[in-house]
Formats: C-alpha cells, sequence, structure tokens
C-alpha cells in the first residue's frame, strides 16, 4: 500500500517536514492548491543572465593544448563474494574547467566528468548516493532534489531513477544494480524531475562500464586501449561560472566543447588501434563525427553492447545519450601527426566558431603493446535485440512527440498527467515477454528528439520507410528522432515488472515537459517506482551496512 500523504517521498511534499512548514511550492506541486498541470510553470526558474553574458572567446584556451584525461575510477567501499558495494556523494566543487578560472560544479565525488564505475557481468553492485549539494541552487534558485539513473540498465523501478523518485539535500539512495546484461557502456545521471537538465549540466554525469566473458575475450583493444570520451558543450559567463540559457525551454547550446569535463584537450597516441566509448553528454546538442583525415571509424558497440558484426563509416550522426564504441587504426599516420575530430555540426543545434573541432590526437610513437590490435569479423552473434523481428509483434504502438502551446508532450500528455494520477498513468501496457513494434513520429522540422526507453534494449527497424544507419545496426536504449522522421523498432519487454519512463533525452525538453512512461506486467505488478524505496534522511555511514552476500 501507498504510504500516506504526509510520508510520501514524492516530488511535492518533503516527508521529513512538518506540516505546517510547507511551502507555497510544495503545496503547488503536491497538488493541493492546484493541479499538476498548473503547478508546472511555478517549477520553472528565473534565469538572472542570458547568452550574452558568455565569457568573451579571447579567454578560452586555444584549441588542443590542454592534456587530455581519463576520468577516475570508483573503487569500492566493500566487497563480499557476490557484490561490490559503492558509496557516492554529490556536492558542489570549485574546478578549473578553463585554464586560470574556479567554476563552481556539481560532482560525484568532486569529479568533474567521473568517476567511472567498472562492472562484471553476474556481480551485482549497490551503490549508495548521498545527496550533499547546497539545498537550493546558488544561482538558478531552485531546490536541489536528485534522482540517478543509470542509463542503459535493467534496473528494477525502485532503483531505475525515475524522475519523480527524488533525493533531497541531506539524505541518500541506495540504487541495486543486477549487472545482468551483454557488456555494454552505461552511464549514470541526474534525472531529478524538472531539474534534470540544470543538474546534468553542473556535472552530474559519469560513465559505468559493463564487462563480461564474451568482451573480454575477443582482440579488440582493452586496458589503456580502451579509452572512454564524453563529450559535451558549455557556456560560461564572465565570471567563469557555467551560464545556463535554455533559449526558452527549447535547448541549451555552449561554445566550448568538453571531453572529459576538459576544453578541447589533445591526446597522445601509439600508433596503433584505440577503441573509443563515446558518450553524447550535452544538454540538447547532436553533432556529426568525423576524423580530419577522412578515414573511417569501425563501429563495434552501441548503446546495449556489442554489435553483431563491424560497421565502418567515415562520418555519423550522435544524439544526446547515445554510446557509440568505435576503433580507430593510428597505426597508418606517421609519428607527430595530428589526428583532430571534428563536428560537422547537425540540424537545429547552435553553432560557433568555436564547435567545429572536439579533441585532437597526436601520434606521439610506435606501439608499445600490439595485444588487443585487431576487429573480427563476428563480435556478438548472439545479442538479444537484433535477434527481435517484426513478425515477433502482438501490437504496434504510435508516438508522437510534438510541442504544444509551449510544452513538449508525448501523444498530447505529459509528465503533470503522470503525477495527477498518483504516479499511475500510462502510455502502454505491454505484457511481460510481449514483443512490440513501437514507431515514434515527429513531424517537425524545427527540432529532433533523442528518445530514451528505460529498462529495455530494441532493434530500429526502418526510419520513414527505409533501413537504419550502418552505425545503428546493433541494440540501443535511445534514438534519434529527426526532423519530419517517424523510427520504428521492435522491442521486448523485460526482464522485470513495474512502471518505466520514456522521454526525449533534450534534457530541457525533458524538463517541459516531455516525459511519459509505460508498465510491463499488470497494475499491481511489480515494483513501485517511488514508494518501494524512497531516500532516508540524516548522515550517512562511510560503508554500506550490508553484512551478508545476500544484499544486492
Amino acid at each position: 500500500m501507498p504510504e500516506p500523504p504526509s510520508r510520501r517521498p514524492t516530488m511535492g511534499v518533503n516527508p521529513h517536514m512538518h506540516d505546517n512548514a510547507l511551502s507555497r511550492r510544495d503545496l503547488m506541486k503536491y497538488g493541493v492548491l492546484a493541479s499538476a498541470a498548473l503547478a508546472l510553470p511555478l517549477e520553472r526558474v528565473v534565469r538572472a543572465k542570458t547568452a550574452s553574458d558568455r565569457i568573451a572567446v579571447s579567454r578560452f584556451p586555444k584549441p588542443f593544448t590542454v592534456p587530455f584525461a581519463v576520468p577516475p575510477e570508483a573503487v569500492p567501499v566493500k566487497r563480499s563474494s557476490t557484490t561490490d558495494y559503492y558509496s557516492v556523494t554529490m556536492r558542489s566543487a570549485l574546478t578549473e574547467i578553463l585554464p586560470g578560472m574556479k567554476t563552481e560544479t556539481w560532482s560525484y565525488d568532486g569529479s568533474f566528468g567521473g568517476p567511472t564505475i567498472r562492472a562484471t557481468r553476474g556481480r551485482p553492485a549497490v551503490v549508495r548516493h548521498v545527496n550533499e549539494l547546497p539545498r537550493v541552487h546558488p544561482r538558478l534558485g531552485y531546490e536541489s532534489w536528485t534522482s540517478v539513473h543509470l542509463h542503459g540498465s535493467a534496473s528494477l523501478p525502485e532503483y531505475d531513477g525515475y524522475a519523480s523518485d527524488v533525493t533531497r539535500t541531506g539524505e541518500y539512495k541506495d540504487y541495486h544494480y543486477p549487472n545482468s546484461q551483454d557488456a555494454r557502456t552505461l552511464w549514470y545521471h541526474d534525472h531529478g524531475v524538472h531539474h534534470t537538465a540544470e543538474n546534468a549540466y553542473m556535472g552530474l554525469a559519469a560513465m559505468y562500464t559493463l564487462y563480461d566473458a564474451l568482451e573480454q575475450s575477443l582482440p579488440i583493444p582493452h586496458g589503456r586501449y580502451d579509452v572512454p570520451l564524453i563529450v559535451r558543450d558549455a557556456m560560461f559567463d564572465r565570471d567563469g561560472q557555467l551560464l545556463y540559457d535554455d533559449g526558452g525551454h527549447s535547448g541549451i547550446f555552449g561554445d566550448v566543447i568538453l571531453v572529459n569535463g576538459r576544453p578541447w584537450p589533445v591526446m597522445k597516441v601509439e600508433r596503433r588501434k584505440y577503441r573509443f566509448r563515446i558518450l553524447n553528454g550535452s544538454i540538447s546538442r547532436g553533432f556529426k563525427f568525423a576524423l580530419s583525415t577522412g578515414d573511417p571509424f569501425v563501429f563495434i558497440g552501441t548503446d546495449a553492447g556489442l554489435m553483431p558484426q563491424p560497421r565502418s563509416v567515415t562520418s555519423y550522426r550522435h544524439g544526446i545519450a547515445e554510446r557509440y564504441e568505435v576503433v580507430v587504426d593510428f597505426a597508418k599516420y606517421k609519428v607527430g601527426q595530428r589526428v583532430v575530430l571534428k563536428n560537422l555540426g547537425v540540424p537545429n543545434s547552435e553553432d560557433f566558431e568555436t564547435t567545429g573541432d572536439v579533441m585532437a590526437f597526436d601520434v606521439a610513437g610506435d606501439a608499445t603493446d600490439l595485444s588487443g590490435n585487431s576487429v573480427p569479423d563476428v563480435l556478438n552473434p548472439n545479442a538479444p535485440a537484433m535477434d527481435l523481428t517484426a513478425a515477433m509483434a502482438k501490437k504496434t504502438r504510435k508516438f508522437e512527440f510534438i510541442r504544444k502551446d509551449g510544452i513538449w508532450t508525448v501523444n498530447g500528455k505529459t509528465w503533470a498527467d503522470v503525477i495527477a494520477s498518483d504516479y499511475e498513468y500510462v502510455w502502454a501496457d505491454p505484457a511481460l515477454g510481449d514483443v512490440e513494434i513501437w514507431e515514434f513520429e515527429n513531424k517537425s522540422g524545427g527540432w529532433w528528439h533523442p528518445v530514451h526507453v528505460h529498462l529495455v534494449d530494441f532493434r530500429i527497424l526502418d526510419r520513414n520507410g527505409g533501413p537504419p544507419s550502418p552505425w545503428e545496426l546493433g541494440g540501443k536504449d535511445t534514438v534519434y528522432v529527426g526532423e519530419n522522421e517517424t523510427v520504428r523498432m521492435v522491442v521486448k519487454f523485460g526482464p522485470n515488472t513495474g512502471r518505466y519512463m520514456i522521454h526525449c533525452h533534450n534534457l530541457v525538453h525533458e524538463d517541459h515537459d516531455m516525459m511519459a512512461q509505460f508498465r510491463v506486467g499488470p497494475p499491481a505488478g511489480g515494483h513501485h517506482p517511488v514508494y518501494a524505496a524512497p531516500a532516508a534522511s540524516g548522515p550517512a555511514a562511510t560503508t554500506l551496512g550490508y553484512d551478508d552476500d545476500s544484499a544486492g
């Protein structure tokens, strides 16, 4: 049974606050003074600055002068015979992003662009996320609640980072991750309702890599030749602080390109193959990546892990939240040669004179290790999503992503309808194990939507009746739905029952209010995404309080 309203850990009412201390904002969000739909505009923050307050380009570092760095790696606070335990604290930190300037960032364990959690298939993890952020954002003025989504994980609903399952300042929550899927590149990022864009923009995003025996057995690059690239944009004000201007809720576009938190870095490479796990961690920007030499990227992995076979292209479109694993062979270049990762741009992403370059690779010497230096013709012949066919589908559902009366909607409805229904309203209700075809339609020529479906992996069937792009020929959980495009995918629902989210991963669109949900299984089935495992208040212990191997 749901907890009574005074104790519900919802987005609206702090369960630890005395009733007569409820603010007007709390009451509005809970629906006491108005419906959730009418409350939405009151939750938006007033922007004190606009894009005209940007720092001068002359104060940027010259491209390819800042050294490349790999994000730090998280260390478990405890390992049992079955499970790894982590404790990660969200806090404010002063970070040198632009040389000589200190920028306030919000970080996981103090790292802007980290720490990476490494997991092994079949070995669960429990991650305690502690919210020690300032209670109110110092410049934007909103309450700093959070919700951590492990993007790409088949987690139970209460550990999935459901937007309205929030953790406030002074609270913590233990997230349980099964790590039961194929090896893949995941990432964890904030998902707090109506402030996901601001929280992620401030730095609450990091990688989570899952390994398995098949992936480790292949002769592809491993170890120091397996490199994460979290690519995003940002803009800064004259004081060097992150500047948030979402252009009337349409998107936020910066003039500084960051890779692993560093502006236009340069990486020294050897004359051999490297594997790059590329994540578009932007709030709204899409990329079209290419190498300055015109040489190809060899694709070996997508959101759901290894592709059945490699694919090769010289440029490709990379939407927000998508992950692609590519191999680049530097053996063909001379020592001293520079290769630049370029951004050719996509429609409806605002470009600047500084956003055409991403980073550089300087060939520093011959290979010191030639192990893991090839790409086999077959990578993963049994990728589950790629075994799905349209003929298996029991039903076809259509989802239209449109802007209506200034609000971003899915089939004409928004997350306000979910909140008003006490999280019961769903756009789709497949049974456990059902296979369906989902059609995502974007009739607009003025914007595009990177659509993420939680819990599941899917196979893209076609775009406007044509084949998917070569780099999409692997399992996906996020799909680029371009201008005037209709994308069809086939998806099998499981392994869990319960309610999960569908949303645009342009996080400004998500916050205003392009989020929906589906339910796998019967209405009473599954775990509740808000009430089953609410955040706890008080100081979190430095070690997790589990004392047997069954935890997690």
